[in-house]
């Protein structure tokens, strides 16, 4: 029986194209002007150092921005570069510049789980004030409080079953306990190796062409949150 959910983001409960074409092109316009603001901060120094370090010691903070802006270009997940981002997106959401979309049938699914008692949980490449921010100011409303834990790439990559197996362990379930939504089925074909039961939430919007028999690997396909029938 399913004593957990875990749930991705993009592409998931809300459009691949708000990340891609708002928040993206949001993050990269903004880190120069950011970076000369506040790259003194400890919670900013520390990013920078990191991209600074990986990309073989520059020592000028305009070149770190020009590797991190390039590492946007890429939709690389890296670590620092989603801290820095989520650093970013803050003032965003703070000055209203944007709010995040929320797929209506997975708010109203989201929060009919959550007053049911079970326990949900966000797993994103974003980081997880990020992930805190994305909920906090969505078109539906602050969703923050329906969630019992969030977790990022820290605790490890979502196509490597280790990371779903210290999720579970940190949640405190047994893997075949939690359910995991995704658009990713490499990222569910992760999570199932770990032992989680698994959902592939693919939708028209995001997906044009929907992805059944070979292309779903054998997972669970729904077009809508409305569709997951519990217990799995």
């Amino acid at each position: 029986m399913t004593r957990a959910i875990l749930t991705d983001i993009e592409g998931t409960t809300s459009s691949i194209s708000f990340v891609r074409d708002v928040l993206f092109p949001y993050a990269r316009r903004a880190l120069p002007g950011f970076v000369r603001e506040h790259g003194q901060r400890p919670e900013v120094r520390r990013w920078l150092d990191a991209v600074a370090t990986e990309a073989g010691g520059l020592c000028q903070d305009g070149m770190v921005v020009e590797t991190l802006q390039g590492w946007i270009d890429q939709d690389r997940k890296h670590t620092a570069l989603k801290a820095l981002q989520g650093l970013v997106w803050e003032a965003g959401y703070r000055n209203a510049d944007f709010t995040a979309p929320i797929y209506p049938d997975a708010a109203q699914t989201l929060r009919r789980w959550h007053a049911l008692g079970l326990p949900l949980y966000v797993y994103s490449s974003g980081s997880v004030p990020a992930q805190k921010l994305f909920f906090g100011h969505s078109d539906a409303g602050d969703l923050t409080g329906l969630f019992s834990g969030w977790y990022d790439t820290e605790v490890g990559g979502k196509r490597e079953a280790d990371s779903y197996a210290r999720i579970a362990a940190a949640i405190g379930v047994e893997p075949h306990e939690i359910l995991f939504l995704s658009d990713v089925v490499e990222e569910l074909d992760a999570a199932r190796a770990a032992g989680l039961h698994t959902v592939l939430v693919d939708r028209l919007e995001d997906y044009p062409q929907p992805r059944h028999g070979d292309a779903a690997h054998g997972h669970t396909h729904v077009a809508s949150f409305l569709e997951i029938e519990l217990p799995l």
